[in-house]
């Protein structure tokens, strides 16, 4: 029986915090990629997600996920002896406390369910969106983290997963998809650029979920070992190799290489190398890297000339991003780094073990997730009018700017007749009409 080590526990606190960190980082990522009158809604989406995640995940998520479940579903889903965290204290598991792992694994949820929010942006209404956080929590995020790291029926299989690449990106990439083919395109989507109102938004981003992912994959060790720091080495590899590709792909076909095009590119890289962050060597981390910048690229171009408004990429980037690193660790992983031989090294059957969790995943996470956002749209519209879209998420569904006109200022939303405002921020935004002092009305 192993005992408490002071070294991993203390490992796997800062791991947690780095990973929890991830969230706030995504809520700056996306929020720089949309207009300059949706970026606190955009924000706060990734914000709702720490709020909702983590109270599913500590009333039920955890126990679906990691319960020891019986009869012939424990392949499928967990038992409920952990709900409410019952159970849950300060027992060693492995060799950190059990509440620590509870909560570390909540970090993933609530990232995972907060990457979705991408591909809704701009239109969908928030009350039905954290409605959907919760459910997707429980119904599709905790059942896949049961298959893969569970004890379920794909851990049994073989499939390698180290960090998330199928029980994160893959799962929340099909869920984005399906969302953004639900909710339909943004009105304005094929009529006018959709530009990004904050580059330096997401670059700054970017670099918080880089240093956040470092947590994220060299935590999922859950020790402070040699695995750890095979993993930590990995994250700063592979994403640097699909920065170099992504830079020259954009220069090739784009003219010049953007600051967005290497946000992006480095995004992509952390997803692909997540799932073959403890079971590949530095050299396959680079080659891994590398390739997954080009299937990804050109889903982007392609989803961009498209109808399908997946507003940030997410199904490009995550959902090809995992689904590329997936197989690929199928391919380079080695026995003697950890976890399994793959093609490379002869055994031709762990690429199929990568094959059938990446389906399956696929499968169940775009049905399910069909299947709640249909429910959710039999008890009210999903996405806001064209009004409100016209006038932004902002201050129609929270009545805050995020760049105001100062202090005092108050915001009269323009009636449905043509007029012409005396201020607005954008040609849709509302009138901001300045406040007179000493308590007056404006």
């Amino acid at each position: 029986m192993e005992s408490l080590s002071p070294a991993d526990t203390g490992w796997l606190l800062v791991a947690t915090a780095m990973v929890l960190l991830m969230t706030p980082a995504l809520a700056f990522f996306y929020g720089g990629l949309v207009r300059s009158k949706n970026v606190l809604n955009t924000m706060m989406m990734s914000f709702a997600s720490v709020g909702v995640v983590a109270v599913v995940w500590a009333l039920v998520g955890y126990s679906l996920a990691f319960g020891g479940g019986s009869g012939p579903l424990s392949g499928w889903i967990g038992g409920l002896e952990h709900v409410g965290l019952a159970g849950v204290g300060m027992e060693v598991h492995g060799t950190i406390p059990h509440l620590l792992f509870a909560l570390y694994q909540g970090t993933f949820a609530i990232i995972a369910a907060a990457l979705i929010s991408g591909a809704v942006v701009e239109r969908m209404r928030f009350g039905p969106y954290l409605a959907f956080l919760a459910l997707w929590t429980v119904l599709v995020y905790a059942p896949v983290c049961h298959w893969v790291w569970g004890g379920g029926w794909l851990a049994d299989l073989g499939a390698l997963d180290f960090a998330g690449g199928t029980v994160v990106h893959v799962n929340a990439g099909v869920a984005a998809l399906v969302a953004a083919l639900v909710l339909g395109r943004r009105r304005d989507h094929g009529r006018q650029a959709l530009l990004p109102h904050n580059i330096p938004f997401v670059l700054l981003g970017a670099g918080l979920l880089w240093f956040g992912w470092i947590g994220f994959n060299a935590g999922s060790a859950l020790a402070a070992n040699g695995t750890a720091a095979l993993a930590l080495t990995n994250t700063i590899l592979a994403p640097a190799a699909t920065v170099v590709v992504w830079m020259l792909l954009e220069a090739r076909h784009a003219g010049k290489p953007t600051a967005v095009g290497v946000a992006t590119g480095a995004v992509v890289g952390l997803v692909a190398v997540t799932p073959a962050a403890g079971f590949v060597g530095p050299m396959a981390a680079l080659a891994l890297g590398a390739v997954a910048a080009i299937p990804s690229y050109f889903a982007i171009v392609r989803r961009s000339r498209s109808r399908l408004d997946d507003s940030l990429d997410v199904a490009a980037a995550h959902g090809v991003g995992g689904l590329v690193g997936a197989l690929l660790t199928g391919v380079l992983a080695r026995a003697v780094w950890g976890g399994a031989d793959g093609l490379l090294a002869g055994n031709p059957g762990q690429l199929l073990s990568q094959a059938v969790a990446v389906g399956a995943s696929l499968a169940y996470s775009g049905v399910v997730s069909w299947g709640i956002l249909e429910g959710l749209a039999l008890f009210g519209p999903l996405r806001v009018d064209e009004r409100r879209e016209g006038i932004g998420l902002d201050v129609t569904l929270h009545g805050e700017e995020a760049y105001g006109t100062g202090e005092g200022a108050i915001l009269v939303l323009p009636k449905p007749v043509a007029s012409e405002p005396r201020r607005a921020s954008d040609s849709a935004g509302p009138v901001i009409e300045p406040a007179r002092l000493a308590g007056k009305e404006a």
